[in-house]
């Protein structure tokens, strides 16, 4: 494994470089899902039947911690992989970790609101509105809730390994991963949430 010192560690090897160009076409077909689950929504978001509509349900307080929680997460990978590429292992786990709990954080406000939802009579089967809009944040939700994991899982491998081509590539790709998982947020916190409550 050739390793080249004038790029950045998780560009340092070709297998590296490919790795990352792979993962730039992964999340082009991510892109088209979460694409046409908002085509999807935006169909179907007056279709509430006899079940409640979005002013009906949305409340702005708990969206804004999740987005709060998520913004201040993308802020802390970004920070994480800076301390990576000047080799502070033990600062880049800390922004690392901060990042994977503000993701809990936000997945716990998620799911209780969720459970609101139902206990208010919003269901998948209620209407399309909510069939669209469950649909819609609950793939995102699974999105970040696989991200804790792979995150979790990257973190083992940082405290035993250290900062290594490896490490650093998987750190860097998964950094990709939760930046795109906060631009979803900014389009679902914009067109559904602040839409939904106009």
């Amino acid at each position: 494994m050739k390793i080249d010192a004038s790029k950045p560690l998780e560009y340092s090897t070709e297998e590296n470089s490919n790795k990352i160009f792979g993962f730039w076409v992964f999340l082009g077909a991510e892109i088209a899902l979460f694409a046409t689950l908002f085509t999807v929504y935006f169909v179907m978001v007056d279709r509430f039947a006899s079940g409640p509509s979005g002013p009906d349900l949305f409340e702005i307080g708990p969206v804004m911690i999740e987005t709060l929680l998520l913004l201040s997460s993308s802020f802390t990978i970004g920070l994480a992989v800076h301390a990576m590429r000047h080799g502070y292992q033990k600062a880049m786990m800390v922004f690392f970790g901060l990042t994977l709990l503000m993701g809990l954080g936000f997945l716990g406000i998620e799911i209780m609101e969720f459970v609101t939802y139902v206990h208010e009579g919003a269901t998948l089967q209620t209407s399309g509105f909510l069939s669209s809009l469950f649909v819609l944040l609950g793939t995102h939700g699974a999105h970040v809730s696989f991200g804790f994991l792979w995150g979790a899982a990257i973190l083992i491998q940082l405290k035993r390994q250290g900062i290594t081509p490896a490490t650093a590539n998987k750190s860097f790709i998964f950094s990709l991963y939760w930046h795109f998982l906060d631009v979803v947020w900014i389009f679902i916190f914009s067109f559904v949430y602040l839409k939904g409550l106009m």
